[in-house]
């Protein structure tokens, strides 16, 4: 099967070719230096950019994959959870280039495109990177960006039940609103994970929200509404370069230590020995090097997201979509997904089944 997957969600325009669970092409346009200008995404700059980038990462996509539309079998893209007018402009492409082609179509959960990621990795003696399902063992899903911080019970493919999520601040978000308070440049994540690295983790203390809470939910505007305080009360501190650094560390270790925290306490409880991590603040290096030494110390078994496919990417959408269409027999009765609508609001599937 021959796929090509467009995502659409947030600011990130970007189309990937899938053949065999293999991602032959994943081209991204990002958006960051337009957004950058107003300290965050703007709904209505993102929806133009996509209607002006989409023809031309579709057409690089097919390029790179060296194929053209007539060899597709099958369409997918992103649905929601996003911005409603970004997501409009995927969706009804890739609804209409599979209504064109007389092929099915597929509307894929973001969130669920990111949680199976971890799974896509470059096999010895293949060229392109594959989901390697085929290796899947029952596991605990920590899923972290900057618009969802979620944890998932994955006890076999395709079957899935969320255990917690975010009450109000995403994990990403944090640090995005904690440097602005900074005034770091958007998006501040990156640039705070940057400036941690010359400081101490230990110099404040921060607190960290429903760490020891019985249940797996998050909450980080309360560790936000610190930061603004402590500023308030020590403006001097973050005004020398070393205070700064000391900050960034400090902040980024309380929100790292509740995101590692919850997922260890969540593979312990259902005595799992497995737990994956995806999602663009995957990418923080002190997440990245805590989940390791974290896993390595309790014999659980690690599987991170890789490169691009921790940013939003059309090719875990495509992925997914792949596993989706091979394993469960989607390409039959499929023309009623051409009609579907955007789902901005979209609450990941527990299962395959709802």
């Amino acid at each position: 099967m021959r796929l090509l997957a467009l995502e659409s969600s947030c600011d990130e325009t970007s189309a990937a070719v899938i053949s065999d669970g293999q991602i032959l092409s994943n081209v991204v346009s990002s958006q960051i230096a337009l957004h950058a200008q107003y300290d965050g995404v703007v709904p209505e700059l993102a929806t133009r950019e996509h209607l002006k980038n989409l023809p031309v990462v579709t057409r690089q996509a097919l390029k790179e994959a060296k194929i053209t539309p007539s060899d597709l079998d099958a369409i997918a893209a992103t649905r929601g959870p996003g911005l409603p007018g970004a997501l409009l402009i995927g969706l009804k492409a890739g609804q209409s280039m599979a209504r064109a082609l007389k092929v099915p179509f597929l509307g894929v959960h973001h969130h669920e495109g990111h949680l199976y990621s971890a799974w896509i990795s470059l096999t010895p003696g293949e060229d392109f990177p594959c989901m390697n399902i085929k290796d899947f063992e029952p596991s605990v899903a920590l899923v972290v960006s900057g618009g969802h911080t979620l944890l998932v019970h994955v006890p076999e493919p395709l079957k899935h039940q969320v255990l917690g999520g975010t009450l109000d601040d995403a994990a990403g978000e944090c640090f995005d609103k904690t440097a602005k308070l900074l005034g770091l440049p958007y998006p501040g994540g990156p640039v705070m994970d940057r400036l941690a690295a010359g400081g101490d983790p230990k110099a404040f203390d921060f607190p960290r929200p429903m760490l020891h809470d019985p249940g797996f939910d998050f909450s980080f505007s309360g560790l936000k509404t610190s930061v603004r305080y402590f500023l308030r009360d020590h403006a001097d501190i973050a005004e020398s370069e070393q205070g700064l650094k000391d900050i960034c560390a400090s902040v980024q270790a309380a929100i790292v230590d509740v995101l590692v925290g919850k997922a260890i306490q969540a593979a312990k409880k259902l005595k799992v020995s497995c737990i994956t991590a995806a999602g663009g603040v995957t990418a923080n290096r002190q997440l990245r090097e805590s989940l390791v030494e974290a896993c390595q110390r309790r014999r659980i078994k690690l599987k991170m997201a890789s490169g691009v496919l921790c940013s939003d990417n059309a090719g875990m959408i495509g992925a997914l979509a792949w596993l989706k269409f091979t394993r469960l027999g989607l390409q039959k009765n499929m023309d009623l997904l051409l009609d579907e609508e955007p789902k901005p609001h979209w609450d990941i599937p527990c299962s395959v089944n709802c």
